[in-house]
């Protein structure tokens, strides 16, 4: 018996593993650089700054690129390979272009038994696309996920992995309208909601920029 496993992007991103340009321009590598030393330097080994690089270079593209790996392995002194095979470990890093605003939708066992599939679909409804994809006008990305470790809060919706608890398919699609139309939405719990590249930054470790904030982010 032979099992054959596919690597490659996950089952709700479609196209290559890692897309995109080669390289960045030389102004954006120098600005990038700029802010991957500030990285590094905490870092008692170069290499263990991969994880907030990555985070770095989505920041820039709204997902990896063949030019942020490369850009990552060079700042750290490792192969695309060696970079490759984290960034497509982690499900935080994206494989493909992503909306302003990422809403994830968990259908697992508690939330889905709470209303979590009925969620999804409504929201694959009034947004007019399928979990993987993102609307025309480049507001949101809907995806699936099997568990945000929030159960006793179920069904929970997360945005740029900040959560919205207790949702119903009412609140959930009155949520992402506000996310369209460009109104400040409020998580139930934890940090004010920024766009996808301003939380991709801070998970880098640095400050945010505004990139969003004349479209209702509060960052």
């Amino acid at each position: 018996m032979s099992v054959d496993i596919t690597l490659g992007p996950r089952p709700d991103e479609p196209g290559p593993a890692v897309g995109g340009p080669d390289a960045y321009p030389p102004e954006t590598g120098a600005r990038l650089a700029a802010d991957a030393g500030v990285i590094i330097e905490r870092y008692p080994h170069p290499r263990s700054a991969l994880l907030p690089l990555l985070h770095l270079v989505q920041s820039q593209d709204g997902c990896l690129t063949r030019a942020g790996i490369r850009f990552c392995a060079t700042q750290l002194g490792l192969t695309d390979a060696e970079v490759t095979a984290v960034a497509t470990f982690y499900s935080m890093y994206r494989h493909s272009p992503t909306g302003e605003y990422l809403v994830g939708v968990c259908t697992n066992t508690l939330c889905a038994v709470m209303g979590g599939d009925e969620i999804l679909q409504t929201l694959e409804s009034e947004l007019g696309v399928h979990a993987g994809q993102t609307t025309p006008d480049g507001r949101v990305t809907l995806e699936h996920i099997e568990c945000n470790a929030a159960c006793d809060y179920a069904p929970v919706v997360m945005v740029n992995w900040e959560f919205f608890d207790n949702q119903t398919p009412s609140s959930a699609t009155a949520l992402v309208a506000a996310l369209r139309s460009g109104e400040a939405v409020t998580p139930t719990r934890g940090s004010p909601l920024c766009t996808f590249r301003q939380t991709a930054r801070i998970l880098a470790g640095l400050p945010p920029v505004g990139d969003g904030a004349d479209r209702g982010s509060p960052c």
